[in-house]
């Protein structure tokens, strides 16, 4: 049987009013290095996306990044760190930016899905 893409979704709930920078970092340190790995082939689309609407309140996530993996071994490679080194040449300054990002959170969970076939 072939390998099936995965689909993984990341929550991510920021501290109240910090959700602006959260977004800022998230763009300017993790995107670039996402988007490498589609180039490389190791996932095939990333989309980052926060409701539109504050709603009812009862939404426990504000951002929302959807990964689609080539394949379940491909998510479970690690190849991020010779990608973060030859994007971000001031690794003191990126370790920094990432260590503010993740301090903005108060929750992040990661949901892989399964399709029902229909």
């Amino acid at each position: 049987m072939a390998q099936q893409p995965v689909e993984v979704l990341y929550f991510y709930k920021t501290r109240w009013g910090h959700h602006d920078e959260f977004v800022e970092l998230f763009t300017r340190n993790h995107l670039p290095v996402l988007r490498e790995q589609v180039k490389t082939g190791r996932m095939l689309d990333v989309r980052i996306q926060q409701p539109r609407f504050h709603g009812d309140g009862r939404a426990d996530w504000d951002v929302l990044v959807t990964i689609v993996y080539r394949d379940w071994a491909a998510m479970e490679e690690h190849s991020d760190r010779e990608i973060v080194e030859r994007l971000f040449p001031h690794q003191a300054r990126y370790a920094e930016d990432e260590r503010r990002r993740f301090a903005l959170l108060e929750g992040h969970w990661d949901v892989p899905l399964d399709t029902i076939p229909s």
